[in-house]
């Protein structure tokens, strides 16, 4: 795809053995069931949940539109309200990115965006970004400003400077976040497959201790397997408590010839299936979340709940 994964633009890792890419629907969506009667989370939940979704403003979808309810979304991670300089809302010193910004007042009143996380001022660039924090901490200051005139009913603020074990010495990062609005959430990836341990490990030398994480799975670009993914985010509740973790799911995988499809239904229930028990964001609505894919992941979850 041309924008990036979350925050990044990366190319697929090694393809892994994923047994269910050679299944029938049938066969997966069976498997993905059996999965589920085997987690403890999911025997206290027999239907499998998806309560949000992100969404990745860019030039194709500013306005964004669909049936994304039917699935049990009522949660919204906007990623970010600034990108590269130019504002989604009105009423800041940054230009507009568009003239027809985002209407934001429609968008608070869909069923699917009932619990808004608001993400602040970011960039495509990830060094750049990490690189600019004090710029982005000047224009995260003023994107509050202003989003508080607008009909939001803001559940949570999210830094949109994504961050991995690789990164050495995020610790301007700490006292940029101490600065930021509350509720807020970063967001965390290893795709260097460091391990959960290594992760956490690092993570807990520098976040504030009122800071949430959001966990990039992984599985779209083949890192990893949902049950592995599962055993990072059982680290890191294990650390940082349940109600600050949380999980990105990945609706998408890497398509022939280069960038990113929609996951099928089969390929993407197994996610599912492996984080009940932790509040699961899919990656993201309006780029992979499409009408097929709705209607596909409706029917299986539906089923589930008969």
């Amino acid at each position: 795809m041309k924008e990036k994964r979350f925050l990044r633009k990366e190319k697929a890792a090694r393809s892994i053995d994923m047994t269910m890419e050679q299944c029938t629907r049938r066969e997966a969506l069976g498997l993905a069931w059996a999965l589920s009667c085997s987690l403890p989370e999911a025997q206290a939940k027999p239907s499998l949940r998806l309560p949000g979704m992100v969404w990745q403003p860019s030039a194709d979808t500013l306005r964004p539109h669909g049936s994304w309810q039917r699935l049990g979304i009522r949660r919204l991670l906007v990623q970010w309200t600034a990108v590269d300089n130019l504002s989604l809302v009105p009423g800041t010193y940054l230009p507009s990115m568009s003239r027809n910004l985002p209407d934001w007042e429609r968008i608070a009143a869909e069923p699917w965006a009932q619990e808004l996380i608001l993400g602040l001022a970011g960039m495509h660039d990830e060094a750049k970004a990490r690189a600019g924090l004090a710029d982005l901490a000047m224009q995260s200051y003023a994107l509050k400003a202003a989003i508080t005139a607008l009909p939001l009913r803001v559940a949570g603020w999210y830094f949109p400077v994504e961050v991995d074990p690789t990164w050495a010495a995020p610790s301007l990062l700490t006292e940029v976040l101490n600065k930021l609005p509350r509720p807020l959430w970063i967001s965390a990836y290893d795709n260097a497959n460091m391990g959960p341990q290594a992760l956490v490990d690092w993570i807990m030398r520098w976040i504030p201790e009122d800071v949430g994480v959001f966990f990039q799975d992984g599985v779209g670009v083949h890192a990893r397997t949902p049950s592995v993914a599962r055993e990072y985010l059982q680290m890191l509740t294990a650390h940082l408590g349940q109600a600050r973790v949380r999980v990105i799911a990945e609706a998408f995988r890497p398509a022939p010839g280069g960038g990113f499809r929609s996951a099928m239904a089969e390929e993407f229930l197994p996610q599912l299936t492996a984080y009940q028990g932790w509040t699961v964001f899919a990656f993201d609505g309006p780029h992979y979340l499409n009408p097929p894919l709705v209607d596909a992941l409706a029917d299986a979850l539906g089923s589930k709940s008969r």
